[in-house]
């Protein structure tokens, strides 16, 4: 008896803050599940994955492994208003390869007037030197083609120290050489061990399919976001990588001889 009387009087007493309290909480969990798509991401069937239509330049990068490519194609296609406007090419890995089909990549994007750049596939058990002359003895830059790019994405067991300064070697070798500083590409995980602290000056172009925004990257420094590697291209056999150019477009020339 006793217990029923306390508990009619507790539930007098707090039964109306549990309520609020309750209430409250209800109203977080509904702004946050409704806050605003920043990136304004939509599905366009035609490239087969949702873009971010926050950005309005929108671009790929290919190698080899993307075979024989039909350029013209690439360029005719529009969809939803979104054409590719630029493009990647690798060019050169480690200290000694090249990418059979990159001659060919470069002359026909620069005949179809899309905005390139060329990548080197950077392995850290080579000599950066040795890298970065094989990659200049292959890349010849002109007049508004985007910086070079070191593709890091490897570690091949290599302490932090060796990446570290290896990669510092291979970017200021190639500015030497360039006069322009290179852009770096490589995923989350290797930008916050390796590059962030490190190589904070340098141009980042970053790989990460699964954040729905890019607020843990240096907004001064992200020119670039691989946000997708499973789209459609006409011309292009198989997936295609997917980048968006996310500063202003006048910034652009920022990274470009």
């Amino acid at each position: 008896m006793r217990v029923r009387v306390l508990y009619k009087l507790i539930s007098k007493r707090y039964g109306f803050w549990i309520i609020a309290f309750f209430i409250l909480l209800v109203g977080i969990w509904v702004v946050r599940t409704r806050r605003p798509d920043e990136m304004n991401w939509r599905f366009v069937q035609a490239f087969g994955i949702r873009l971010p239509m926050r950005y309005t330049i929108h671009g790929i990068d290919v190698s080899r492994h993307n075979d024989r490519i039909n350029w013209a194609s690439v360029r005719k296609m529009e969809a939803e208003g979104v054409r590719i406007r630029f493009v990647f090419i690798k060019a050169t890995e480690g200290a000694t390869l090249s990418d059979k089909h990159f001659s060919k990549n470069w002359r026909e994007a620069k005949k179809i007037a899309l905005h390139r750049g060329a990548y080197h596939f950077y392995h850290p058990t080579r000599d950066p030197i040795k890298q970065a002359t094989n990659f200049i003895r292959h890349v010849e830059l002109q007049s508004g083609d985007f910086a070079p790019v070191v593709d890091f994405e490897v570690v091949n067991g290599q302490t932090d120290e060796t990446i570290v300064n290896g990669l510092r070697t291979w970017l200021e070798t190639v500015e030497a050489h360039y006069q322009v500083r290179p852009i770096i590409y490589t995923n989350g995980n290797l930008y916050r061990r390796y590059i962030k602290g490190n190589l904070d000056d340098y141009p980042l172009w970053i790989a990460d399919y699964s954040t729905k925004h890019l607020r843990s990257y240096d907004a001064e420094k992200l020119y670039f976001w691989q946000h997708n590697q499973n789209g459609w291209v006409k011309g292009i056999r198989g997936q295609v990588d997917f980048n968006v150019f996310v500063m202003d477009e006048d910034r652009m020339q920022e990274i470009c001889l």
